[in-house]
């Protein structure tokens, strides 16, 4: 699993307006709350803006919203946002990759990965995240003692 800066900023960003709803938040609040470099921050704001999770208000009162409410944008769909798809294999939906044979049964591994992410991602809110209080079995996944080791730390690795 790879989460780029990017991501990892938007979803921080929807998260800090998640909090603050329904209070408006400038980019430098957010930016200085989350420790994210303002003018890349604009950028992933201008992202979601464009992608209906955002809006913005001018002025005195003004500054970002989300546009849903926050129990309805899963941590998926603000990732979306900025990669695309949750998962590909050279630019490719893992679904549409075939291999020769004795790799070919690889794709299906592709796919359950991606399924197995998916679940975790979609059915996750950013209610949920802002309340601490995760879905259960996003909550038992992490608590598996193995969740929190690299491969690199795993016996025989």
């Amino acid at each position: 699993m790879r989460i780029t800066a990017r991501v990892d900023y938007a979803v921080r960003a929807a998260l800090e307006l998640a909090a603050a709803a329904p209070d408006a938040l400038t980019c430098d609040k957010i930016a200085t709350a989350q420790d994210i470099p303002s003018r890349f921050l604009q950028s992933i704001l201008g992202d979601l803006q464009h992608a209906r999770l955002v809006t913005s208000q001018r002025g005195r009162e003004g500054g970002y919203r989300l546009a849903l409410p926050a129990s309805e944008i899963s941590i998926a769909r603000v990732m979306r946002v900025e990669q695309g798809f949750l998962a590909e294999v050279h630019g490719q939906r893992p679904e549409d990759v075939s291999y020769p044979g004795t790799a070919e049964p690889l794709a299906a591994v592709w796919v359950a990965a991606r399924a197995a992410y998916r679940r975790v991602l979609e059915e996750v809110t950013l209610a949920d995240v802002v309340a601490g209080k995760l879905p259960a079995e996003v909550s038992e996944l992490a608590a598996v003692e193995d969740a929190w080791r690299s491969f690199s730390d795993s016996p025989g690795e």
